[in-house]
Parts: C-alpha cells; sequence; structure tokens
C-alpha cells in the first residue's frame, strides 16, 4: 500500500511559529526499518520551496501480510518528529517507524520541566470513516501552553495536516470494538543542551498513538473523591490553566494517599473557602435544584486556575444550545440554568444535606463524563445522589450527545474527517 503526504494548501501552509520561514535543506537518506512483522520504506525528500508556499513529500510502502491482533498497551507503528532551533526556526517533519527519542542529559526539559502536551481522539465511525473531534482547540490550547513556558509556538492547522496524515498511515490501529478510539499524544519538549533556566534555543514537536477502550467497560461507576485541602493544583497567577507536564507530577502523590484513605481521586479545593476546581485532571460540574424548581448546571470560570478543557467547553456548549433552543437534547430538563461561576464545598455540603444537591462529575478526554457519588471532606463523607445506572439528570443525556457526536452516530461540526 503507497501512502503520501499530500501537498499542504495554502492555509495549512507550515509556518511553525512567529514569522519563521524555512531555509533549503539536503535531500534527507533513506530510512530503511522493521517493527514486527511489518517493514517500511520511507523516503524523505527535500522540502521545496515556491513562493513562500512549503511543500513537503513524503512517500510509505507499508508490506504487511496479514492484520495483527491490537495489543491495547502499544502504541502505533509510526510516530511524527519535528525540530525547531532558533536560528533556523522549524525544520523538516518526519513521520518515521515508533522509536526511542535520543536527548542528551543536559537537555532543559529533564532539568526545567519545558515540556507541554495535548490529548486527543481519533474515532472509527460505524460506516469506516475516521473522524477527530473538535482538534482545532487542542491545537490552540498547546499554543497558549506554549507561550505560558516560552517554547516555539507553530501553525496549528500545519501540525493539524500532520496528524492527520499519521492517523491515516496507522489507522488500522483503531479498535473497531464500541467505545474505543486511537488516543493522539502531541507533545513539545526544550531540548537544549545547557545548564541554566531560560527560554530553549532548540526543542522537539513529537506526536505518538495509541489505542484505548472505554473508561468504563463495564457501564458507569460512581467514583469516591477525597476533597483536598492539604495540598493545591493550581494558584492565581501560575500555570494551572495550561498543559504543561509540570502541572501532572506534584499531582500523584495527593491521589496515592487519597486511594489509602479509600477515595478514587482529588477533589481540588482552592482558598480558606474551600472552592472547587478539579477533579483529579478533569474539569468538575456540579448540579444544583433552586428554590423556583429550576436546574442549574455550575462549573468554576476560567479564572487563570482552571484548565480550559475541550470537553468542559462541549458539556456548557451543549448544555446552552438546549436552552436557547437550537439544539434540544432528548430528556435534559427544560428548565436548566448554565453559570461559570465559584462554587464552594460548604455550598456543595449544605446542598447535599438540604436535598438540592441533583449530581456532581468530572469531565474530560479520557472519561468524558465521571459521574460521583461521594466527597471525603473534613473527616466526614458527603454523599452526591446518582442514578440508577449511575449517570444523573443532566449528565446522561449531555454525555449521550457528546459521545454520539464524537463516534459519528450524531451529525456535528465538531467532527472533523481525517479519511473517509
Amino acid at each position: 500500500m503507497s501512502l503520501f503526504i499530500r501537498r499542504l494548501t495554502p492555509a495549512a501552509q507550515l509556518r511553525w511559529g512567529a514569522a519563521q520561514t524555512f531555509a533549503p535543506r539536503r535531500l534527507m537518506s533513506k530510512d530503511f526499518g522493521t517493527r514486527g512483522d511489518t517493514q517500511y520504506e520511507t523516503s524523505h525528500p527535500s522540502p521545496i520551496i515556491d513562493s513562500g508556499v512549503w511543500s513537503y513529500f513524503c512517500e510509505f510502502r507499508r508490506k504487511r501480510a496479514d492484520e495483527a491482533p491490537i495489543d491495547r498497551d502499544s502504541k502505533t507503528d509510526h510516530m511524527l518528529t519535528i525540530p525547531w532551533n532558533a536560528i533556523s526556526g522549524w525544520g523538516v517533519p518526519q513521520i518515521k517507524p515508533y522509536s526511542p527519542l535520543t536527548l542528551e542529559p543536559s537537555s532543559t526539559v529533564l532539568h526545567y520541566a519545558q515540556t507541554i502536551f495535548e490529548g486527543m481522539k481519533a474515532y472509527r465511525q460505524e460506516d469506516g470513516k475516521v473522524t477527530l473531534f473538535r482538534p482545532d482547540m487542542n491545537m490552540k490550547r498547546m499554543n497558549n501552553s506554549a507561550l505560558r513556558i516560552a517554547l516555539p509556538t507553530f501553525d496549528g492547522d500545519a501540525l493539524l495536516e500532520l496528524i492527520k496524515e499519521l492517523i491515516r498511515i496507522d489507522k488500522h490501529w483503531i479498535p473497531k470494538e464500541p467505545g474505543h478510539s486511537l488516543y493522539i499524544r502531541p507533545t513539545l519538549i526544550g531540548t537544549q543542551k545547557a545548564i541554566g533556566v531560560g527560554p530553549p534555543t532548540e526543542a522537539l514537536l513529537f506526536v505518538i498513538c495509541s489505542p484505548v477502550g472505554p473508561y468504563y467497560p463495564k457501564g458507569f461507576k460512581p467514583v469516591a473523591l477525597y476533597g483536598t485541602t492539604e495540598y493545591i493544583r493550581a494558584a492565581p497567577g501560575g500555570t494551572g490553566a495550561y498543559k504543561l507536564g509540570v502541572n501532572y507530577a506534584p499531582g500523584v502523590m495527593p491521589q496515592k494517599e487519597a486511594a489509602a484513605k479509600g477515595y478514587v481521586q482529588n477533589l481540588w479545593l482552592h482558598g480558606p473557602e474551600h472552592h472547587l476546581t478539579e477533579v483529579g485532571t478533569m474539569n468538575m460540574f456540579v448540579v444544583f435544584r433552586k428554590e423556583n424548581g429550576a436546574i442549574e448546571l455550575v462549573t468554576p470560570p476560567l479564572d487563570g486556575m482552571i484548565l480550559p478543557g475541550v470537553t468542559r467547553d462541549s458539556v456548557l456548549a451543549l448544555a446552552r444550545d438546549h436552552i436557547s433552543g437550537k439544539n434540544p437534547l432528548p430528556n435534559l430538563p427544560d428548565n436548566l440554568i448554565v453559570s461559570e461561576r465559584p462554587v464552594t464545598m460548604k455550598e456543595v455540603k449544605d446542598a447535599s444535606e438540604s436535598g438540592t444537591l441533583v449530581e456532581l462529575f468530572g469531565a474530560g478526554t479520557a472519561a468524558v463524563i465521571s459521574p460521583v457519588d461521594r466527597i471525603g471532606y473534613l473527616g466526614e463523607d458527603v454523599h452526591i445522589p446518582t442514578g440508577k445506572d449511575g449517570m444523573g439528570l443532566v449528565s446522561r443525556p449531555i454525555w449521550t450527545e457528546l459521545v454520539g457526536r464524537q463516534t459519528g452516530t450524531i451529525p456535528s461540526e465538531w467532527s472533523v474527517e481525517v479519511t473517509k
């Protein structure tokens, strides 16, 4: 089978970074590699510069006798790499066999956590079409994260075209089973070989993929959270609103402590009033019943501490379209109110005791919706209502619509075609 990276259209030219241009480069040598029962022949022609339009051609010849069973713990056959340096800007993208990275021990990523990443999924629809879900939002967020820690920015449209080509090449890795998908991990790291804090003069952007199954393979199971007051995930003026590697490692030890107490994950609380911020690595929603009977869907505002999640934005958009009548969702209450406002543990606890707490759930790429049934808080459990199937009055219809759009059973402009 012959696969070919197409000439990028002007809208998707590789204008990596601000005002970065390409200098002509030598023809790259042919690489031959094998992984398992698969052989690859890869040629990397030099870039063609024509009136500022950069074109790149790369041909893959895959020889595979039979489809091997997918190992869910494996990465796909290929990866995308794009080097960068401060003098010449972004270099030639390569889609090549998955292999280890070679880094100097003094690389800045290893000492100063100069790394950002994204998480997105490709879905195989019932008709065989492969799609991505709102990938433009991931590209925008990744650029914002790069700016925050002085890594180079890039043309999101161009990177997305390369990611699509990577998925096309490895599309046989996308599971056919319902609820499964291909997880895509774009990552950008500082690779300057120097000891010293400062903007890196060298960087590497790479993308790897892995097949994943459903978060709840046996149906929804509400989780118990530990209301964490001993540690914080983020603070005003910090980096909580960006997808940086440095935001995740400090949460591992608190999560282990929560697990030792019998809870699945941390509910990150902030400030003396214990404002709710995020659930583990997910955004958080609470649903209250107002005195007039209205149902209020609440999530903390994007105040610099909250990560602007793609699923978070999607939940809010679906709820608001329902309220406006643009896209009414079956079984979602008509008297719904959407609020982006601060919410404290006192408000949640009081609502639980008075019977006005409807539900609480996390939202993120991995689980989509994760219902919660109790919160350990200051030595006691605050109980959260859940439905018979684990989900609630608001989360169930929103989850149904959201997953339908992701998998293609519900047509949507959020679904971006990769291959027919």
